[in-house]
């Protein structure tokens, strides 16, 4: 059922934005497959056989991110997940990927079968659409332990050149090393997450 196209992974380290240089520059990186939707161009009532199939591809894809950034697991502080459906598909194809994308990365990461411990408490922020060959997509960012760290809010532009072509769909991951270079709006501070809920 899954068959990928292609996979695109960007990197990048952000070493300030007009203001001092950051004494360590935030890394951070997405990770793109391009897969053929099998339901494309008819509605089919039962899509939860792909959103199992696509389990396998979420973990494959969450370890070669963290493998390109060239981290520890320990070092990420932030994640997102998104993903861009071909216009042959609906945006329901694109609810597929919630479950697969988060629990990839919160296994990777920290979380063990649903007990807390480690990292990655956090729920992983999402968002979908419908576009065309090239469309791009922000996904959402926040830390991996406290959905309410404001430094970490952030997002990701992430595209694909060429894709989606109509009967395909870009399933994406992204992670962070850190929050934004020069974050000084306030609010709950890493230092200070306590871990109980996701959200502080």
């Amino acid at each position: 059922m899954i068959e990928i196209r292609r996979q695109w992974t960007q990197v990048e380290d952000i070493f300030h934005e007009f203001g001092p240089a950051a004494a360590q520059p935030v890394r951070r990186g997405t990770v793109a497959a391009v897969l053929r939707n099998p339901y494309a161009g008819r509605h089919e009532p039962d899509i939860l056989p792909m959103m199992a199939a696509l389990e396998p591809l979420g973990i494959q894809m969450a370890a070669a991110l963290l493998a390109a950034l060239r981290l520890p697991a320990g070092a990420i502080e932030g994640y997102g997940k998104g993903i861009v459906v071909g216009s042959a598909g609906e945006i329901e194809h694109g609810a597929l990927w919630h479950v697969p994308g988060g629990y990839a990365m919160r296994e990777l990461l920290g979380w063990k079968d649903g007990v807390k411990g480690g990292n990655a408490r956090a729920i992983v922020p999402s968002t979908k659409k419908v576009g065309g060959p090239g469309a791009r997509l922000d996904v959402p960012i926040t830390h991996i332990n406290a959905s309410y760290v404001r430094s970490h809010f952030d997002a990701i532009e992430v595209h694909v050149p060429g894709a989606p072509a109509a009967d395909e769909m870009v399933v994406i991951l992204a992670m962070t090393a850190g929050g934004r270079v020069h974050a000084r709006v306030a609010g709950l501070a890493v230092a200070d997450v306590r871990g109980e809920d996701g959200l502080r």
